[in-house]
């Protein structure tokens, strides 16, 4: 269902994806949009086993997307390092692709909305999150995509440049 990647030297380990989506803070969350047009949305996020956590507004291009049609991708960039002298960027991200969906049941978006504060927010005290998540409850929309297939991707030069260490 997934197309294999061309250049398969470059490949990333499933491994090496997760932990660039366990580690890094923000991707673009690509949907399909108003009359067909892709919809690409920079969004905070935590990944959670095999399913993407965000948060949302209740309502918005986001949404009706999701509502429209719920296949996504997420995409994540790890590094982008221009090299000038090569003309080139030494590069690595991980694109996951799934099935996005809204949270409904209220005991599952409340532990998602505390796994998302765990992420940004791990010194604060449990009792000032739980305000602030009191706070927003209402206007909290808490969105999941189940990971169906991961993709990551590096520069020859940074494959070509471990094999050398």
């Amino acid at each position: 269902m997934f197309r294999e990647m061309r250049r398969k030297r470059q490949q990333l380990k499933e491994k090496e994806c997760r932990r660039i989506l366990a580690c890094r803070s923000a991707g673009v969350l690509a949907l399909s949009g108003d009359e067909g047009y892709p919809y690409a949305v920079p969004v905070s996020y935590v990944l959670d086993g095999d399913t993407l956590i965000f948060h949302s507004a209740k309502s918005g291009h986001k949404i009706d997307a999701i509502r429209h049609c719920d296949k996504a991708s997420f995409c994540v960039i790890d590094q982008d390092e221009i090299v000038p002298e090569r003309f080139t960027t030494y590069f690595r991200s991980v694109i996951a692709f799934g099935r996005i969906g809204i949270v409904e049941d209220e005991k599952e978006k409340r532990r998602a909305i505390e796994v998302l504060a765990r992420k940004y927010s791990p010194q604060q005290p449990q009792a000032d999150v739980d305000m602030e998540i009191e706070k927003t409850w209402k206007a909290l929309t808490i969105l999941e995509m189940k990971i169906e297939h991961l993709s990551g991707k590096e520069a020859i030069e940074l494959v070509n440049r471990f094999k050398e260490n």
